[in-house]
C-alpha cells in the first residue's frame, strides 16, 4: 500500500484559446432570446465548455477549491437541482435585453432550469447565479413596533410575534466587461488589464482570451428582501419604497455605535413593510460592501486613527483619516448598482430610504424616476454617529434640515477611543 504512488493529473491551463480562438458557447449579452443570448458556464467539470472567465460562488470559490485539494468534495460533481426553482418569478423586463442596462448580473441567472434544460440534460454544468426563495424574519426593533403600535399585525406580512413574511434573492455578480468599462468611461483593454495587474495575476485570460467577455469576479453578492406584492413593483402606479444597504458587519449584526447602519437599515425595513401594507412593496438590497469596499481591516485602522488624532473624532477630518490610509474614501461604485433595481423592473421609486448623494445619483442617472428621499430620523443616531453624519451631509449627503457649516465641522469632538 505504501509503495503505491498516486497518479499525478496533468494540469489544465485555461489561458489560451482554442484553435478557433472563439469559446464553445459564445454569449451575446442583451440578446432577447436566452437561448440565443447563451448560458454562463464557469465551472471547470468540463473545460471544453467553460466560457467565462472566473468561476461561481465568487468570494467563496476558494473555499470550494480547498474542499477540492483537501479531498472532501469530488471536483467533477454536478448539482442536482431538483426542486431549487425560484418561489416567485422576476421578470423578464425590457431592460433585460439592453446590454448596456445591465452588465454586473446575469438576468436569467435564476432561470436556467428552465431556458438551458435541454443543454442541461445533455450533461452542461450550467448553474444558476441567483436563487429565489421565501423566509421569515424576525429582528427585535421591528418586535417592539409591533408591541408599541407602530406596525401592525396584518398576519400577511407581520405575523403576531412581529416576525415577517419576505422573499429574498440572492445574487452573485456577472460582469460584461465591456458595458462595464463603458460604465467606468474606460477601454475594455484598460480594464483587463488592471484587473489582472492589480489582483497579482488573478485571471490571466483577461489578458489572453480577447473572446471571453463575461466575468465572475471573486467578490461578495447581493442579498435582496422584498416586503409585499413583488408583481407590483414594475407598476408605476403602485407604492415602491428602496432601501440599498451597503454590509456593516460590526453596527448591521454586533450593534456598534460608531455609525448609523444598522438604525438606517432597520429604519428602511420598517418603512418597507408601512409601504406593503398600503398594498404597495418594499425592497430592501443588501450589498456585501463591508468599509466601503475598503474591507473591514481598513475600516478599524480608521476607527482608531479618527480616535487617536489630535482633537479626537471631528467631522472635518472624517473622510480624511480614510484616505490617509486606504488612498481613496470611498471604493464601493455605485455605477453598477441600480442594476439590480432593473432586474426588478423599477422605472419609479416613490421613497428612496437614502440619504446617499452617490447613490441617488447613480440611480436617477441610470433612469429611475425618484419621487422623495427620506432622512434616518434625528432620534435614530447613536451619539458616536453624530461625527459621521455631519461629515456626510457636508460632503453633500441629503439633508432636510441643511447641512453644516465648516465652523461647525471643526467644532465637533468625539468620545475618545472606541469600545
Amino acid at each position: 500500500m505504501g509503495d503505491k504512488k498516486k497518479a499525478v493529473k496533468p494540469i489544465v491551463l485555461t489561458s489560451h484559446p482554442s484553435q478557433s480562438g472563439h469559446a464553445v458557447r459564445p454569449i451575446h449579452w442583451g440578446e432577447r432570446d436566452p437561448k440565443k443570448r447563451g448560458p454562463i458556464i464557469g465551472t471547470l467539470t468540463n473545460p471544453n465548455h467553460r466560457n467565462c472567465i472566473g468561476t461561481h460562488s465568487g468570494a467563496y470559490s476558494v473555499y470550494r477549491a480547498l474542499a477540492v485539494a483537501s479531498g472532501s468534495l469530488d471536483p467533477l460533481h454536478i448539482p442536482d437541482f431538483t426542486n431549487t426553482a425560484p418561489v416567485d418569478r422576476i421578470g423578464p423586463f425590457e431592460s433585460w435585453f439592453d446590454p448596456k442596462r445591465i452588465v454586473s448580473m446575469d438576468p436569467w441567472g435564476a432561470d436556467i432550469g428552465d431556458v438551458f434544460a435541454e443543454d442541461i440534460r445533455s450533461g452542461v454544468n450550467i448553474q444558476p447565479t441567483i436563487a429565489i426563495t421565501r423566509a421569515h424574519i424576525s429582528m427585535p426593533e421591528i418586535v417592539e413596533d409591533v408591541r408599541n403600535g407602530r406596525i401592525r399585525v396584518d398576519g400577511a406580512i407581520v405575523g403576531p410575534t412581529g416576525d415577517c413574511k419576505v422573499t429574498k434573492a440572492a445574487i452573485e455578480p456577472v460582469w460584461y466587461l465591456p458595458a462595464v468599462a463603458e460604465r467606468f468611461q474606460v477601454s475594455e483593454s484598460d480594464l483587463r488589464r488592471g484587473l489582472f495587474e492589480h489582483t497579482g495575476g488573478m485571471f490571466p485570460e483577461l489578458i489572453t482570451r480577447p473572446d471571453l467577455h463575461v466575468l465572475l469576479p471573486p467578490i461578495g453578492g447581493q442579498t435582496v428582501y422584498f416586503f409585499g406584492d413583488i408583481s407590483s413593483i414594475p407598476d408605476d402606479a403602485r407604492e415602491l419604497t428602496v432601501r440599498i444597504h451597503d454590509e456593516c458587519n460590526g453596527s448591521d449584526v454586533f450593534g456598534s455605535d460608531i455609525c448609523t447602519c444598522r438604525p438606517y437599515l432597520i429604519h428602511g425595513i420598517e418603512e418597507c413593510i408601512l409601504t406593503a401594507q398600503r398594498g404597495g412593496c418594499g425592497v430592501i438590497v443588501y450589498n456585501r460592501k463591508e468599509g466601503r469596499a475598503l474591507g473591514e481591516v481598513t475600516k478599524f485602522l480608521v476607527y482608531n486613527a479618527r480616535k487617536r488624532q489630535e482633537g479626537g473624532d471631528r467631522a472635518d477630518m472624517y473622510f480624511h483619516r480614510t484616505e490617509c490610509i486606504a488612498g481613496v474614501q470611498d471604493m464601493r461604485f455605485q455605477e453598477l448598482m441600480p442594476d439590480v433595481l432593473h432586474w426588478m423592473g423599477i422605472k419609479k421609486i416613490h421613497r428612496l430610504v437614502s440619504m446617499s448623494d452617490m447613490k441617488y445619483n447613480a440611480i436617477t442617472r441610470s433612469g429611475i424616476e425618484v419621487l422623495e428621499r427620506v432622512s434616518i430620523p434625528e432620534d435614530r443616531i447613536p451619539p458616536d454617529a453624530r461625527v459621521e453624519m455631519d461629515a456626510k451631509k457636508a460632503a453633500g449627503y441629503f439633508a432636510e434640515k441643511g447641512a453644516p457649516t465648516q465652523e461647525q465641522l471643526k467644532e465637533t469632538r468625539g468620545r475618545g477611543l472606541a469600545d
